[in-house]
């Protein structure tokens, strides 16, 4: 006797398999059942648009289940017919013949199974959403106008312009029956979204097409129905390929392959938003999807892409695995196989109207708002009306093209402009300096009189041989006049290398520079004055440096300055030297507002000296800074002085540096802390370690920072920069090293001083 194994009797790695799998399934089940509800009506209705046998939408949702379902690479993605493959499909057939048009859907198949495995479908991905969307819609157009036709009584023309045109004398035609049967489908899709909870738990499209269906059989309307053959399901289908016009042909199979993975792809990502599952593997869903169109192809069906609509309704039932799609495909087949008499009483009035809100869907207005505000709306509205008016691949191509100006615009755009300043004028140039805007450079520097001196400011991240030819030509032959040119380059030295001989031609060959603000007088003001000698007024001065800020600089501070205007509460307390190599701000990468800042010579907190202490009990006990920072650097003049004596003409020094006495008696006999885990080799920088560990002790016994150390709400840090190079390090209490900050930060037996 044969005794059944129980969950018992199996090893537990087989019993946990089995236990997940009976509650996915419980998941899955229902999720297939309202996922084959929407799709039956959606693929008879996409079958009956693109003008093919209306069971080669079923064929197609089958496939989409049974083969892209397990195959593709979207956990939870649906796959089938989609209306977005309607019209070039409608092409297709007209041109080719219907056994033609299944042979393109199999050779698009196979496209798309050999961009999968190139593993190029990230890069699909790189085509503007606004094309995609306005061919949606371009799609969505052209069924309304071709199914309000259906509605009306009478019969689709062969293209949207012919529709379009043909309407009004539709409309003065119109058959009673078939308009009452489309509007009320229609009605219900609408109003569907605003019934109960509990009412909207059927489909939409599954209630309009099934009520509406109802009430033509019950009333006896005499209507056109859904043919379909008693055998429906019969294989003999065989693919034929085209007695000419290869051309059109390949051209089509390539459009479909890429329509199709486009389609895929944005649908397996938008799916992904939608569920916290394992995300989609999208050259798999390419490989997934293109087999499908083998196996669709190959039997009659419609092309097979992933659904959004249906894989938001897989993921909002409450579907866990790749089973709810397969099953959706089994149930249409069941459907097919024993109900094929209900399809045969379904008026294609109800399809039309069922069509016509999902072709208005198409026109999404959240997608239009959302490429007008990023600057696509015109890239948008060209592939829309190629679309409609010429066809979908002119469409697209149009779109394609629309977006290649706008691209080529922004990224060689150029700000120019000229500014006067009394007797003298300032040309300012920023962004990409092309070819493409040589006109209206040309416009500008023609403002400039002659023989006036002239500042050319190029803020610019390219500049190519023709601007480089235009600005040297126009150089030479404005100081032919008597008049002066200064060029001031901001980054790269593109028109200076120029110049030289040695061009950059490519952006990835320009040097990364230090912005101006960043950077010394030096490295600018002198660079500037060298193109002018006769020009230089002698060495660098903080009215150049201010004359910068207010041309570059103000502007763009104003909306972080005016919050600031009665407002005071900076994070840190930062002592450090008064050495014009130390950039407190750069150095931590802090802006106004961030740092209350204390310099002095040696970076000193004397106790008994009323400036520092003031400072101190200002902004600990008023502005209750939870931080204080005392930072030392290398090379320190006042250092040196420590250890060499400070010269003699100095009186004032010399007294000064009596309160770092206690930071030299401890370096000369306390072992020298490490940078990084290295002595210093100068004498000075031991001691500048030394002075930071020194002035954080002294620091430690003012009354206000003793207060706030006592309650929790104060820390202490000592930092340290070297200033060759350019780094900051961290002191940990716990090593005695000033580490890299990153490390120091990372690092858990890292506490910083206090």
């Amino acid at each position: 006797m044969l005794i059944e194994p129980t969950n018992q009797d199996l090893p537990p790695p087989a019993r946990t398999r089995l236990s997940a799998f009976r509650n996915d399934l419980k998941h899955d089940l229902p999720a297939s059942l309202v996922v084959f509800l929407v799709a039956v009506p959606m693929s008879l209705g996409i079958a009956f648009a693109s003008g093919a046998p209306l069971v080669a939408g079923l064929i197609a949702a089958i496939v989409g289940g049974v083969v892209a379902g397990p195959l593709g690479g979207s956990p939870l993605g649906v796959s089938g017919p989609t209306a977005g493959q309607t019209v070039i499909i409608a092409e297709a057939i007209q041109r080719f013949g219907w056994p033609a048009a299944c042979a393109i859907t199999v050779l698009a198949g196979g496209v798309q199974v050999v961009l999968g495995m190139s593993r190029v479908a990230r890069g699909a991905l790189a085509i503007s959403p606004a094309i995609v969307h306005g061919m949606l819609a371009g799609i969505g157009v052209t069924i309304v106008l071709a199914q309000l036709h259906v509605v009306l009584g009478g019969d689709m023309q062969t293209s949207p312009i012919d529709n379009l045109v043909e309407l009004p004398g539709q409309v003065l035609d119109v058959s009673v029956a078939p308009m009452v049967v489309g509007l009320l489908t229609l009605a219900v899709l609408v109003a569907w979204p605003r019934m109960p909870a509990a009412v909207r738990r059927v489909p939409g499209p599954l209630a309009a097409v099934v009520g509406v269906t109802v009430l033509s059989v019950v009333t006896g309307m005499t209507l056109d129905r859904v043919g379909v053959p008693d055998n429906a399901l019969r294989l003999s289908f065989v693919p034929a390929l085209p007695a000419g016009d290869w051309a059109a042909f390949t051209l089509t199979v390539v459009m479909i392959a890429v329509m199709a993975s486009m389609e895929s792809l944005l649908s397996a990502v938008a799916a992904d938003r939608l569920h916290g599952g394992p995300r989609a593997d999208l050259d798999r869903e390419l490989i997934g999807q293109g087999t499908a169109n083998i196996v669709s192809g190959s039997l009659g069906g419609l092309p097979v892409t992933g659904v959004i609509i249906r894989s938001s309704t897989n993921i909002a039932t409450g579907a866990r695995t790749r089973a709810s799609a397969v099953l959706h495909g089994l149930w249409i087949l069941l459907f097919v196989v024993l109900l094929a008499w209900v399809l045969r009483t379904i008026p294609l009035a109800a399809l039309a109207g069922l069509l016509i809100h999902v072709g208005g869907r198409l026109v999404d207005l959240g997608h239009i708002r959302a490429v007008r505000r990023h600057g696509d709306l015109l890239v948008y509205v060209a592939t829309l009306v190629g679309v409609v008016a010429l066809d979908l691949m002119s469409g697209v191509l149009l779109g394609l093209g629309v977006a290649a100006v706008l691209t080529l615009r922004r990224l060689l755009w150029a700000g120019i402009r000229a500014e006067r300043d009394g007797e003298a004028w300032r040309i300012v140039v920023e962004g990409a300096l092309a070819a493409v805007s040589i006109p209206r450079l040309s416009a500008v520097l023609g403002t400039v009189p002659r023989g006036a001196p002239v500042t050319l400011e190029l803020v610019v991240d390219y500049l190519d041989h023709a601007a480089f030819d235009t600005l040297t030509a126009w150089q030479q032959a404005h100081e032919r006049t008597g008049g002066t040119v200064v060029v001031e380059e901001h980054g790269h030295p593109w028109f200076g290398h120029g110049k030289a001989g040695t061009p950059t031609v490519h952006k990835a060959a320009a040097r990364r520079t230090v912005p101006r603000w960043f950077a010394p007088w030096s490295d600018w003001q002198r660079a500037a004055a060298a193109h002018v000698p006769a020009q230089r007024s002698g060495p660098p001065s903080v009215l150049h440096g201010t004359a910068e800020y207010e041309r570059h600089v103000a502007e763009l501070m104003l909306p972080t300055m005016r919050p600031l205007a009665d407002v005071h509460a900076p994070s840190t307390l930062f002592l450090t030297c008064g050495d014009a190599r130390i950039v407190p701000n750069m150095i931590t990468s802090s802006g106004p507002g961030d740092l209350f800042t204390v310099r002095n010579v040696g970076n000193l907190a004397p106790v008994d000296d009323d400036s520092v202490a003031s400072a101190v009990e200002f902004a600990v006990g008023t502005l209750g800074v939870p931080e204080i920072a005392v930072c030392g650097h290398s090379s320190c003049g006042a250092m040196k002085a420590l250890v060499s004596g400070p010269p003699a003409a100095a009186p004032a020094l010399r007294s000064w540096l009596r309160h770092a006495a206690p930071s030299l008696d401890r370096c000369r006999t306390s072992p020298s802390p490490t940078v990084d885990g290295r002595v210093p080799a100068a004498e000075r920088d031991r001691l500048a370690l030394h002075n930071v560990l020194t002035q954080l002790d002294l620091l430690r016994g003012h009354p206000a920072v003793a207060t706030a150390l006592a309650r929790g709400r104060l820390r202490l840090l000592g930092m340290y920069f070297d200033v060759a190079a350019a780094r900051v390090y961290l002191h940990d209490p716990a090593t005695d090293d000033f580490a890299p900050v990153s490390a120091a930060m990372e690092r858990p037996s890292s506490r910083p001083a206090g």
